[in-house]
């Protein structure tokens, strides 16, 4: 079985990776060291920027309902929307009733929607869609994130709590509390954008607002926070996931000894690849860029089966039932466990329920 081509062009995968592996080395190389002077320029940019956002917020008519913001410092996924859905689902069996603002990275336009079962993944992102499919919650996508949260409670006044999807670098929202996710890689080599993979620089310690989890067995920062288990909860049929993503999944253990085709157009695929092999999966790894669009099919000609993640399922509906001669598509869920003692203290540094 042999990988697809790039369907972005030839070389674009490998300057991608170059520019990660620099990014996540935990020495400062060559090529990071000629960037710091472009870092220094990020900073001043971000510090105006800040100071703007602060001042615009100000001025704007908040929403009257607590905002938890969920957000990561680092470029290149850190396992920010699986933590934004095991939030959700925490805060939903604690009896709260929160609801979900986001921008929708790459969707087309920046207009406000709140997405339905029937959205256009186009329209809405495929992250935001994602949240809506596996939590139930109302999710309202936009650019302008305040008018979004405004939007999102008049249409849903039962809301008690707007989370904050992706938001932790956009500060016209007022917060009451901050999540941040780290992954396995930590800060990287510590730098500031383009020499490094942060989005703003780390404090030596984190707000009072802020509260820090790690999509990892150890914390990978100076930050202290708690630690979440990775699970894969099985697989589903792609129609059957369309249908229906909290239906029984096939457990993987069905899907062992079988030639797989393991595609995964997510920020770091490895991560899903290697949870994959640790579950006695034979795979052929397909990693693509994050948020892949599908425009074309890009396994090879002759793949029967294919396993991917739930983020591109929700891209791939055309080929649910077979058109195209498609292989048979399993959709992998993904579930991160928090600790028990998070989820308390989460709940207690809450706000009550919305103001009438």
């Amino acid at each position: 079985m042999t990988a697809a081509a790039d369907p972005l062009g030839p070389g674009r995968h490998d300057w991608r990776a170059w520019l990660l592996a620099q990014w996540f080395r935990p020495s400062i190389s060559l090529p990071a060291t000629l960037l710091r002077p472009l870092a220094l320029l990020y900073r001043g940019v971000l510090s105006v920027s800040r100071y703007r956002q602060r001042r615009a917020s100000l001025r704007r008519l908040q929403p009257h309902c607590p905002v938890l913001v969920v957000g990561n410092l680092v470029v290149g996924g850190a396992g920010k929307t699986p933590t934004t859905i095991a939030v959700v689902q925490a805060l939903r069996a604690a009896g709260r009733r929160p609801g979900v603002v986001s921008r929708g990275y790459g969707r087309v336009g920046d207009g406000i929607s709140e997405i339905t079962a029937t959205s256009d993944v186009a329209q809405v992102g495929d992250e935001p869609l994602l949240i809506h499919r596996r939590t139930g919650v109302p999710v309202v996508v936009g650019r302008d994130r305040v008018a979004a949260a405004r939007r999102l409670l008049a249409q849903h006044p039962e809301v008690d709590l707007i989370v904050a999807d992706d938001g932790l670098q956009h500060r016209q929202l007022r917060r009451d509390l901050e999540l941040v996710v780290f992954d396995e890689r930590g800060v990287g080599n510590g730098l500031l954008l383009p020499a490094g993979p942060l989005r703003e620089p780390l404090a030596p310690a984190p707000d009072t607002r802020t509260l820090v989890v790690y999509n990892h067995d150890h914390a990978t920062t100076p930050w202290p926070g708690d630690c979440m288990q990775r699970r894969l909860s099985g697989a589903w049929p792609l129609a059957i996931w369309l249908a229906d993503a909290r239906t029984e999944p096939t457990p993987l253990q069905a899907l062992q000894g079988r030639p797989l085709l393991a595609m995964a157009g997510v920020a770091v695929p490895e991560r899903f690849f290697a949870a994959l092999q640790a579950a006695g999966l034979q795979i052929e790894r397909l990693p693509l860029p994050d948020h892949h669009a599908y425009d074309s099919a890009p396994w090879p000609p002759g793949t029967r089966e294919v396993v991917t993640t739930e983020k591109d399922a929700v891209k791939l509906a055309r080929w649910s039932a077979g058109a195209d001669a498609a292989p048979r598509i399993w959709v992998v869920g993904l579930d991160l466990v928090l600790p028990a003692r998070f989820v308390d203290h989460l709940l207690s540094r809450l706000p009550g329920a919305a103001v009438p």
